[in-house]
Formats: C-alpha cells, structure tokens, sequence
C-alpha cells in the first residue's frame, strides 16, 4: 500500500473499532487489546486513549472531567497530546510555546511565537484530532510560571475544518508507520476559556492570580508517560515474538548445502551460528515479555500507592519505566534486524514481513522519550542511590544490591560450565557487572569534580559511563524478571524446564556479549567466560527442538505475521510466488515504460524522456 492508502486503512479500521467499542462488543477482560492486535495497524486514535483520556483523568479538576470525559470516551471528539516542538523534544522546560492570560474576557491566548515552537510530530494532528491537549509555558500578570496543560479545540466539529488561527496539517512521510498522521500544530492568538487549563493542582483565578501545585504534583504528572512506557516494553515482547517466529519458522524450512553426499540439504536451523543468531533472540522475547507484566505489576502498585499520598516509590517507578523502555526498544529493534539478516535475501524482500515490521518499530527508540535519554534518567537515579549510602534494608529491592552494605568485588564460584545452569550464579553475576560500571562512573564524576568542574559538566564528562552501568541495570532488572517469573509459574515440570533453559540461554548470552563487562574487576576470568561459551553452546541443542514449538507458543495468526517466510503451515515458496503476482507491476505483461523508454532504445530510436 502507498502512505496514503495505508493511511485510509487505517482509519477505516479505526471506526469499525470504535463502531464495536460504542456498541458494548469489546467490554470482556483485554478484549480491546486482542482485538487491536488482530488488526495489527497503527490506529490515528490510538494517542486519544492513550494519553489524551488518561491525561485528563490525572490532570483535570472533578469540574474538567465531568465537561471532558464523557464525550471524549465516546470518541464525540478526538483527542491527541501536542507536547513535542520542531525545536524541542526531550527538553520539556524549554518548549516555547505560550499560553497568556487575558483577565478582561477570563481566556488564554495560545502563540506559537517561533519557526520552532510550532508543535510537530504529535500523532492525530495531521488529519484526524479535533482537540489537543497542548504543552505550553503559562504566562499570567507577566509571569512565566512555567509549563502547564491546555485542552485547545483545533477543528470543527462540523466540517473538520482548522479553527481560525489554526495552521495544522501532516508532517509529511515517515520511516515508517504509515496509518498515523504524525503533525505540525501552529497557533496565532487561538483563544481559549480559563477553564481549559488542567486545574487538577496548578490554578489561575479569573483575575490571573496563580496558585502553584504541591511539590508532589510534579512527580505525580509522569504517571501517564509511565503507563505509556510500559505499554512500550509489552509491546517490544510482542514485536520481538513476531519477528522470530518469521525466523526460526522458515530457518527450519529452508535447507542450504548438501554436507554429505546422498544425504538431503541440511536445515538452516541445524547450524550452530543460526541457532546464536537466533536462539538468544527468542529467549529475549520471553524475558521482554515477563519484564512487561513485571512493569505493569509495578506500575499497578506505585499507583495505588499514590492515589493513598504515599510517594515513596515514585522515584523506581520512574527510573525503572524510563530504563526499561531503552533497554527492550533497543534489544527489539537489533532483534528485528538480525532475524531479517537470518532469513538471507528473502528476509529483504516486503514479504517476510520483516522489513515492514522494523521500519514501523524502529520509531520506539525515540519516541516517549529518546534511549540515551531514558537511560541518562535511570542513570540518575542510581547515582542519587549511591550518593545516600543507604543500607539495603532502606533502599527498594531493585536497587538494594548497590546499598553500601552489600558484599562488592568478589569472584565468581563457576569452576565448572553447567554452574552457569543455576540462575542465581547468573544474577549474581549481573549484580556485579552493574556494581563495577557504577563505580567506575563514579569515579569519573568524583575525578571531574576534583579537577575543578562543576556538578553539570563532570556528569557530561561521565555520561557515557553512566549509560553503560544504566544499561547494565536494566539487563539485571530483566534477567531477574525472567528468573522470578519462572520461579513462581505453575507449571508442568516440561515447560520450567525449558523455561529455564532460556532464562540460563537469556543471560549466558549477556555474559558473552559484555565479557569485558563481566571481567572488568577481576570477578570473571577468561576461563569462566569459556565455561560461558561453552554452556550457551551445549544448550543452544537443547532449545533445537523445542524452537519452533516455542514460537507456536506465542499464537501469532498468519493474518497478523503477514509473512510469507513465517506461515504456520510451512509453504513458504508457494506464497513467495503468489505473493509476487500480485505484485501492482505484474498486471501487465509489458509494462507501460517499455513503449515510453526501452522500446525506442531496443528499436534505436528516441525515446519520450
């Protein structure tokens, strides 16, 4: 399909989900998320239920939700979230965009006074939204007091038509997800009433006197970014689940060499650098998978904390959120790429699926927050946990290994490879990885300062080695969400072993991939790291045969892979085939530029260029 046709697709869908939602068909447990996932597109709407509504519910006055919500759960209008400027992204205190107050008619006037305060790439801006929750600096009796939430009307609901002093249109195309219209917002004195301010904690009066929120509110207004964070890691389960059932499906259809003679070609998935390619990637998918409904556990229970005026969690709700969406995003994404790589030229080809499915989550890195961004944030945190010297008795569970009381620097017990097949060796292992990158940055930071910098420039100085312990962090977090997952499923004694098998597979490859990490303070030598190589090896045959069950596992219709190269039922070359003659360019037989250009170059005479 072309973006446009892509685009009509998906809107298309869109209204028959909402047809369905307004009808009461989709009210049983996860039905809405089943039945977005059958139709595997990118929904115009999907930021209204996302972040729009969810908005509203956190930031709004009982007043504001009860003018707001009603008509915005029945989709009566369409909603999107316009934070994102063409200046500024990540940097949300130096948005520019303005929102004045204006005592004499109790109303806010909405400038975009710059080229690059302009409100660009929020999705359903283009051509869907009719209203706009807008991130702009509030000014009132000449004061900026800083970023605030306004819902602006920016169509008519008539005849969908930009208000007057409304420039909105598309951003133009894209990498990738095609069926959303990622914008351009611009605003020239839009007015609005007071009341579309979110007054849920900051308030102006009718005569512009400003009340500041708790100190708290802050904090609690990332709620809905870290819902929407860990929407993302469940999703990068779901992708990378997808991605390698193409692979691993057609790796044990496709044969290539004949290795000894009389015998048939051997299967692609009976290699051994196949199966390194691969078998880590699905053993990734599963521990994705465990972390998000970790984050979601989380998520649950931080916010149930809040809603009691409990804040204490807040800070690992939102270094773990932040870190968790870098780390699974990235691993997603190289996961995709290198599944694409495993399936040869095929995979380069639309129909393996693979391409497509790249192009649409590559956009993850950066959206909700850019990666090296995310894990600056989680780096934050670790080093505020250090510079406490906290007992782990004090400190959440996820960060009590880095407590100043916790057993530091001491080496490695694996004397023999099958040690690596008890998962705490491996976590510990992971413990002290992160313990020694921390230190390391630190020592950096502490060398910065001592040499006369001050507190922003050395963390500059040091944040390369803050990224690598964050990431570092993170690839624990979900080694042990994998581990407690298992530990905790029940389950016939089959599938926790194999389970096993993968979480071991899971983190032995971590182990191979950062060796220097692992050996940086002395804690793995060379000759564990063999022992490493050496257990991955031996259990990369014993995940052989239970691959292609295990990605069977994941339920994938055929309709949602959208893969040639990964059908359930195997025939991949037919539908290769079938797939091409379909093919816009195959409707005829001599294509139309045959008689434009070729004809006149074969026939030697001048062509129509």
């Amino acid at each position: 399909l072309s973006t446009e046709e892509s685009f009509d697709s998906a809107v298309r869908k869109n209204v028959h989900y909402i047809e369905l939602l307004k009808s009461g068909k989709l009210k049983e447990s996860n039905a809405k998320a089943y039945f977005k996932s059958a139709i595997d597109d990118n929904f115009p709407t999907g930021v209204h239920e996302l972040m729009f509504v969810p908005t509203i519910e956190g930031q709004g006055n009982e007043e504001q939700k009860k003018k707001w919500l009603k008509i915005s759960r029945n989709f009566d209008i369409i909603g999107c979230y316009a934070q994102t400027e063409l200046g500024h992204g990540t940097f949300i205190r130096g948005l520019e965009t303005i929102a004045t107050y204006d005592p004499s008619t109790e109303e806010f006037v909405m400038n975009s006074p710059t080229l690059t305060s302009m409100k660009w790439w929020p999705g359903s801006v283009g051509h869907t939204a009719t209203h706009a929750i807008v991130v702009a600096r509030l000014i009132t009796k000449g004061k900026d007091e800083g970023i605030h939430l306004f819902i602006v009307q920016i169509r008519s609901l008539e005849d969908h038509n930009p208000l007057p002093g409304i420039k909105v249109g598309d951003i133009g195309p894209k990498f990738g997800y095609f069926g959303t219209d990622n914008g351009f917002l611009h605003m020239t004195n839009v007015r609005i009433p007071r009341d579309h301010m979110l007054m849920k904690y900051a308030q102006v009066s009718r005569d512009g006197t400003y009340s500041k929120p708790p100190a708290e509110a802050d904090k609690i207004s990332y709620a809905v970014m870290v819902y929407v964070r860990a929407l993302i890691v469940d999703h990068s389960a779901e992708t990378l689940a997808r991605a390698i059932t193409i692979a691993i499906r057609y790796s044990v259809v496709r044969r290539q060499t004949q290795n000894r003679p009389g015998e048939p070609e051997t299967q692609v998935l009976d290699y051994q650098t196949q199966q390194f390619k691969l078998f880590p990637l699905l053993a990734s998918a599963y521990a994705i998978k465990f972390a998000g409904h970790y984050m979601t556990k989380l998520y649950t229970e931080v916010t149930e904390e809040i809603s009691e005026g409990k804040l204490r969690s807040l800070p690992e709700l939102h270094a773990t959120s932040a870190g968790l969406k870098a780390f699974c995003t990235e691993l997603c994404c190289s996961g995709i790429e290198l599944c694409r790589l495993s399936c040869g030229g095929h995979g380069y080809s639309a129909a393996s699926g693979l391409p497509q499915l790249y192009a649409d989550y590559s956009s993850s890195q950066t959206y909700e927050g850019e990666n090296t961004v995310m894990l600056l944030q989680t780096a934050r945190y670790i080093f505020k946990v250090c510079k406490q010297n906290m007992p782990q008795a004090q400190l959440p569970s996820n960060v009590a290994y880095l407590a100043a009381d916790y057993p530091k620097y001491k080496e490695s017990p694996v004397s023999d490879p099958k040690h690596f097949n008890d998962p705490h060796i491996l976590l510990e292992a992971y413990r002290q990885r992160v313990i020694r990158l921390v230190a390391v940055a630190l020592e950096r930071y502490s060398k910065s300062i001592a040499t006369g910098l001050d507190s922003v420039a050395a963390w500059n100085n040091s944040s390369v080695d803050w990224t690598m312990a964050a990431r570092a962090h993170c690839h624990y977090l979900v080694l042990k969400a994998f581990h407690s997952s298992i530990d905790a499923a029940k389950v016939c004694e089959a599938n926790f072993n194999i389970m096993r098998v993968l979480c071991c597979l899971f983190g032995l490859h971590g182990i191979i991939q950062y060796s220097g990490e692992f050996c940086l303070d002395g804690y793995m030598n060379s000759e564990q790291i063999e022992m490493a190589k050496n257990q991955l090896y031996f259990l990369l045959k014993e995940v052989r045969y239970e691959a292609v069950p295990l990605v069977d596992a994941f339920d994938i219709h055929d309709d949602i892979l959208n893969s040639s190269l990964g059908r359930y039922d195997g025939d991949v070359y037919r539908h290769l085939y079938e797939w091409a003659l379909r093919a816009p360019r195959n409707k005829k037989e001599v294509h139309d530029n045959y008689e434009k250009y070729l004809k006149p170059l074969l026939k030697n005479t001048k062509s129509k260029l």
